[in-house]
C-alpha cells in the first residue's frame, strides 16, 4: 500500500532500509484501525534521511534543509485533520534547524518528528554534526571535535515535547512500537532513531552491545536516564519511551475556539 516505484539509492546494509519498513508497517497497522492513507502525510528535510520521501507513497513536501520542522508546522495548521510526519537528520534538526526544533517542543503542535541521527552529514560525506560525539575525527575537524555533544533528548523535554523518545534503527521490534506509539499520541512526538551510518559513522558494534530498554517515567526522572548518555562512543544507551504526557496541544490552544 506505500511502496513506490522508484529506485532505492541507500548504501547497501543502511539502517534507513529498517526505519523506512518499520514506518510503513506502522502506517499498514494503522490504516487496519481508523485511519485511512490519505490521513498522512510527510515533510522531509535534505540528506540520506529524507530520500524516504522518495520510498514511502503518501502526500508530501520534499523541503529544504534545515527547514523541514517549520514546513511540516504549516502543513498541520493549514489542515489540522492530518497525521503529519517530519523526517530529518540530525544535522537539519539540530544544527540549521535547531530554533525550529526547540519551538515546535514548546508549541506541542500535534504531530510526529522522527530524526535519524547518525551523528555526521553523511550525504555531504561525513562532517560533524551537533550529535558528533568529542574527539572525533574528520576532514573538517582534523584535530578532532572538540565542542560537546548536545543532548537533543534533554532538549525536548526542557523544551515542552509531550513525547519524547529514542530509538534503535537495529530494533525493528522497538521501531515499529514506538513510532506507533508516536503518531497515535496528540501532541508533539519526537522519536530520534539512533541510525549508524555505515560508511562514515559506524557505531553498530557499540549500540548493539550498549544498550537497555526503559519505559514511560515522570518528567524529573526522565530528565536524569536522558542525561546518563552523552553521545559518546562510550556509557550505555537508554532507548524506549522516556516521558509521555496529555496536554492541549497548539491547535487546541490557537485553531479551536468555542
Amino acid at each position: 500500500m506505500f511502496e513506490t516505484k522508484n529506485e532505492n539509492t541507500w548504501c547497501p546494509g543502511c539502517p534507513n532500509f529498517m526505519i523506512e519498513a518499520a514506518v510503513k508497517k506502522v502506517l499498514e497497522n494503522l490504516t487496519k484501525s481508523n485511519y485511512k492513507k490519505e490521513d498522512f502525510a510527510m515533510v522531509t528535510d535534505i540528506g540520506c534521511n529524507s530520500k524516504i520521501y522518495d520510498y514511502l507513497d503518501i502526500s508530501g513536501f520534499y523541503g529544504l534543509h534545515g527547514r523541514a520542522i517549520p514546513t511540516a508546522f504549516g502543513v498541520k495548521v493549514g489542515n489540522p485533520k492530518l497525521q503529519v510526519l517530519c523526517f530529518s537528520g540530525d544535522g537539519g534538526a539540530f544544527s540549521e534547524g535547531l530554533s525550529h526544533f526547540i519551538h515546535a517542543c514548546r508549541s506541542n503542535i500535534n504531530m510526529t518528528l522522527l530524526v535519524h541521527n547518525n551523528q555526521v552529514f553523511s550525504l555531504t560525506t561525513g562532517q560533524a554534526t551537533a550529535t558528533t560525539e568529542k574527539g572525533f575525527v574528520e576532514r573538517t575537524h582534523p584535530f578532532g571535535v572538540q565542542e560537546k555533544a548536545l543532548n537533543p533528548v534533554v532538549l525536548a523535554l526542557e523544551a515542552g515535547a509531550s513525547f519524547v523518545s529514542r530509538v534503535s534503527a537495529l530494533d525493528p521490534k522497538q521501531l515499529i512500537f514506538v513510532i506507533g506509539e508516536a503518531i497515535k499520541h496528540s501532541g508533539f512526538s519526537f522519536v530520534e532513531i539512533i541510525q549508524p551510518c555505515k560508511v562514515y559513522h559506524d557505531c553498530s558494534t557499540f549500540v548493539r552491545e550498549n544498550s537497555y530498554q526503559i519505559k514511560p517515567m515522570l518528567f524529573v526522572k526522565a530528565v536524569e536516564e536522558a542525561r546518563k548518555w552523552d553521545y559518546a562512543q562510550a556509557g550505555k544507551i537508554p532507548f524506549g519511551i522516556f516521558f509521555k504526557e496529555r496536554r492541549k496541544t497548539f491547535e487546541e490552544n490557537y485553531l479551536v475556539r468555542g
